[in-house]
């Protein structure tokens, strides 16, 4: 418990020097975390981490840091797409992703400066498999880029695109994920609208 103390007040710390204000960290906020440390050191089976383990959603401030490899939820192999354009079969991609990494996706609307805006292009062979995935637009956040390139490519497969979106066998298309500071994550296509500061 007392990492995760430290990990708030840096978090809150980061927060202040990222906007240029003036503002401090609620010590009854640290004081009430250590009270409950107190009481159990049990950790909380919803983030699905380990004893001891930090929550896979909260990065450690490292933007160079890679993070770990991140578990996809088992789902059945997904039905062909019946999508009727490329914007709706990139929202059947990122309702994959979601349904995949629950726990890695923000489920509010994104805070005013995001941690991160990431671009992938990526292509889906015409049986839905994933055949590449790069970076198009990063901000140097290592951490940001690789978790959504993993949380692409262990989504996959997806459904089969519908014949009159492939080309040559393949459809190319690019994504883009929005960070908040936690580390997790909306996927443009389905994202809801950013908080207003």
């Amino acid at each position: 418990m007392a990492a995760l103390t430290k990990r708030l007040l840096q978090a809150g710390q980061r927060q202040v020097q990222r906007h240029g204000r003036t503002a401090s960290v609620s010590v009854a906020g640290v004081l009430l975390m250590s009270a409950c440390s107190s009481i159990s050191d049990a950790p909380s089976d919803r983030s699905g981490s380990a004893p001891g383990a930090a929550n896979p959603a909260i990065s450690s401030g490292n933007t160079n840091a890679a993070p770990a490899e991140i578990q996809a939820r088992s789902l059945p192999p997904p039905a062909p797409s019946q999508a009727g354009s490329i914007e709706m079969y990139k929202r059947e991609v990122a309702q994959r992703v979601y349904a995949s990494f629950p726990s890695y996706v923000y489920q509010e609307q994104p805070q005013p400066l995001l941690r991160a805006v990431i671009v992938l292009r990526y292509v889906v062979n015409a049986d839905g498999s994933l055949s590449r995935v790069e970076l198009l637009r990063g901000n140097g956040d290592r951490f940001a880029e690789q978790r959504a390139m993993q949380s692409l490519r262990q989504a996959a497969p997806f459904g089969k695109p519908p014949a009159k979106l492939v080309r040559g066998a393949r459809l190319e298309l690019s994504e883009t994920w929005l960070f908040n500071d936690d580390g997790r994550f909306q996927v443009r296509s389905i994202a809801l609208p950013q908080r207003a500061e």
